[in-house]
């Protein structure tokens, strides 16, 4: 990769993320960590107002915008092909804000990427045999409540259980298997971890009092007790 291709891509990627460090854009680029340093001078000398923050890394300053970016084919190809299989996910609130952000990626595609991007939509199917009929519309909502450290109430029905018990919970994480969206919370009812199937939710509430964060790791819940729920 040239410097000029691999500084375009440092100023996309500082846009798309909150924090970078030289040494997380050393790997993705397989360049030094002093090759990174060079990479950030130029940039400023260029008027990119990067902010460096001693110890964390870089980041844009607040506000700036840049051109828009162009997609590949082969990169909207993905993005239609991850559409397709978006649209097999049981919550509704997902799969209809990824569709409109969707469309505002498409409006900054090339004619030419747009018209073999059509041809390509048509020709995908994505198939689920094992069907079982459930869904949910709160993975939006509770995604805005996992970053924002917002409590929630939920009213919950645990499988092969007529009962719905209400509890608060401090959401941490989710993952997806089956097509089931799982919940990682502490729960208060239980005082513990506890894995909640969204589409189980019967009701929930985001409040507006917010929690101390546990520091709950998925990853590290996976390594200790790989799927127990």
């Amino acid at each position: 990769m040239s410097q000029l291709s691999r500084l375009i891509s440092i100023l996309t990627l500082l846009k798309s993320k909150r924090l970078l460090t030289a040494t997380e854009l050393a790997t993705k680029f397989d360049v030094s960590v002093r090759t990174i340093y060079r990479d950030i001078r130029k940039l400023e000398e260029a008027g990119v107002p990067v902010t460096t923050l001693e110890g964390r890394g870089y980041s844009l300053m607040e506000g700036y915008q840049v051109a828009p970016v162009q997609f590949t084919e082969t990169q909207a190809n993905a993005l239609i092909t991850a559409q397709h299989i978006i649209n097999q996910s049981k919550d509704v609130s997902f799969v209809n804000n990824f569709n409109e952000a969707l469309i505002k990626i498409k409006s900054v595609f090339k004619s030419s990427v747009q018209e073999k991007s059509e041809i390509l939509n048509d020709k995908i199917r994505v198939l689920n045999w094992e069907y079982e009929e459930f869904s949910s519309d709160a993975l939006s909502e509770i995604q805005l409540a996992i970053t924002h450290l917002n409590f929630i109430e939920i009213d919950y029905q645990k499988a092969n259980d007529t009962s719905v018990t209400n509890r608060k919970i401090e959401p941490y994480a989710f993952y997806s298997t089956n097509q089931k969206w799982i919940l990682m919370a502490w729960c208060y009812l239980r005082n513990e971890y506890r894995a909640f199937r969204i589409d189980r939710i019967k009701h929930f509430k985001i409040l507006p009092e917010t929690f101390v964060d546990r520091k709950f790791n998925l990853q590290d819940y996976f390594r200790e007790c790989p799927y127990n729920k």
